[in-house]
């Protein structure tokens, strides 16, 4: 009879084929590394701009909102590392535990500890603990110390944390989270880590671009950032255009709101060659311009 045992992890040919359309640069294991660059560009584009993007391209399901964030005022981007957890159940969980300490995976200490060791910098730990609060708490202080040494970033959890004052002291470190007790992590366990997971509304995949704020958490599946980022980019400096002319009463709020003519069309790029603070290079925005259907 054929023995079944899961991988904690995808291989990185599995991640690859998940991300299958993703073009550019991978990390040893398998995921999508979505540059620095289009990361911190990504910081100053509106979730309803992202989301926007995203549902035009079919993609409705990327954004989950009603968080609880230790620091509202901090815009964070990275690159998600996918955890799942499930309640315990003791067949599964030694299961767990045994291909776990076949793939090399430290042996002290709980299982919720495997998803932190492997980050690197830039990833964002994600993860799905179904919403679970009073004895669902994935990390405290300590785990939050080592999550933000590993990724400089911090986590976004359809569950739970405790010692949200000692997390708060973490220099850094931000958090999403739905809920947060003083108990320990209990009768839960970790399944997979680098599996698709769903977070409230939205499907994660290892890889994805995220970007968190105030108003909410949007996945940006990798082939898709470069798009979307110059695109509202691109947006962006229609609206600042749009709301200088329409204080300055030059045009009128019909005309700006509706299918520009050519004259605005024209006055918009003679504007724009004024502009020394363009979010893009000038190459992107020639290459961006000669495509753009008006």
């Amino acid at each position: 009879m054929e023995s079944f045992s899961q991988q904690i992890s995808p291989t990185p040919d599995q991640i690859k084929a998940l991300t299958v359309e993703w073009e550019g640069e991978r990390f040893p294991d398998g995921r999508p590394k979505v540059s620095d660059e289009y990361l911190e560009r990504l910081k100053a584009i509106s979730v309803e701009e992202a989301w926007g993007i995203l549902r035009n391209k079919g993609y409705n399901n990327q954004f989950e909102n009603d968080w609880i964030i230790l620091d509202e005022n901090e815009v964070m981007t990275g690159r998600a590392v996918t955890a799942q957890y499930m309640p315990f159940r003791e067949d599964v969980n030694n299961l767990v535990k045994k291909n776990g300490k076949a793939e090399g995976r430290s042996q002290s200490g709980g299982t919720n500890s495997w998803p932190i060791d492997g980050l690197v910098d830039g990833d964002i730990y994600i993860a799905d603990s179904y919403g679970k609060i009073a004895d669902g708490t994935l990390i405290g202080d300590n785990l939050g110390i080592a999550i933000k040494t590993n990724s400089n970033r911090g986590v976004i959890f359809n569950g739970a944390v405790r010692d949200m004052a000692g997390l708060s002291k973490i220099k850094g470190f931000n958090l999403w989270i739905k809920g947060h007790d003083p108990s320990y992590i209990q009768d839960m366990m970790l399944t997979t880590i680098n599996y698709p997971i769903r977070i409230g509304r939205a499907t994660v995949l290892p890889g994805d671009a995220v970007l968190a704020n105030k108003w909410g958490v949007i996945f940006v599946p990798a082939h898709l950032v470069a798009d979307l980022v110059i695109n509202a980019e691109f947006t962006a400096l229609r609206d600042e255009f749009g709301h200088l002319r329409l204080q300055e009463k030059k045009y009128t709020a019909g005309e700006i709101d509706s299918r520009w003519s050519e004259k605005i069309k024209g006055d918009f790029m003679s504007w724009l060659n004024t502009k020394s603070d363009l979010p893009m290079s000038k190459a992107e925005l020639d290459a961006y311009l000669k495509d753009r259907n008006w």
